[in-house]
């Protein structure tokens, strides 16, 4: 049995229900990371909100969901509650599951980042009258955000290939679609070494936006180039 097959690997390389289960990869992540996302600065802000019972709910929550893995979490949302009589179907299960995983450990980059502005900062802006909500959106937030897209942009590259746990409750993904492929054609080496490749392609493209991101805002405001922008 011949163990490589050069014909095979390449037939399925721009195979087109390969990139179909690619694009559903990259909606998963996208969804996952926006849901995720506003659940995190939710959490991260009820950590830092001073009131007992919200930062007591945002550490357990943050305890719960980072203590326990993903596949777990997800087979108990897709398997576990419809025992109870909650269910959804496997969309729904995948994008709470990740999004409620992902929101865990961006509430700790985004807490982090929002840490990192010096207090004084706020004192000002409130002592010339902006309120609370002002100061957060027009203050705190943009000087956080330079320290919240490095991280950030790593845990979507995370996130890309997070998906694939989704395989195991039979959403239609990358890898569900290429373990469907090897069992009709046993090209099991081949296939999963296009599934890897179309990953790689993926994350290497996602890091070339981080990288962008990163050089627009994560420039100080003080710093030469600012100034040399600004005359």
């Amino acid at each position: 049995m011949q163990a490589w097959r050069w014909e095979g690997f390449l037939d399925y390389l721009f195979n087109a229900y390969l990139l179909e289960g690619a694009a559903i990869s990259i909606g998963l992540t996208v969804g996952s990371l926006i849901f995720g996302l506003i659940l995190g600065i939710a959490i991260a802000l009820m950590r830092l909100s001073g009131r007992r019972p919200l930062v007591w709910f945002a550490q357990f929550y943050c305890w719960i969901f980072r203590g326990t893995p993903l596949l777990v979490q997800l087979l108990i949302i897709y398997t576990g509650l419809p025992l109870l009589g909650i269910r959804f179907s496997v969309w729904e299960a995948a994008l709470i599951g990740i999004s409620l995983n992902e929101g865990a450990y961006l509430s700790e980059i985004v807490r982090a980042g929002i840490l990192s502005v010096p207090k004084g900062q706020r004192e000002a802006a409130l002592a010339i009258g902006l309120r609370p909500v002002q100061v957060f959106r027009l203050v705190i937030w943009p000087q956080a955000l330079r320290v919240i897209i490095p991280p950030l942009g790593n845990s979507v590259n995370g996130l890309l290939k997070t998906t694939s746990v989704a395989s195991v409750i039979s959403v239609d993904e990358l890898l569900r679609r290429t373990q469907i492929l090897i069992q009709e054609r046993f090209l099991v080496l081949e296939l999963f070494a296009v599934a890897a490749l179309y990953y790689l392609v993926m994350t290497t493209l996602w890091e070339v936006v981080q990288r962008r991101l990163e050089k627009r805002y994560g420039r100080g405001w003080g710093s030469t180039e600012a100034m040399t922008d600004h005359r």
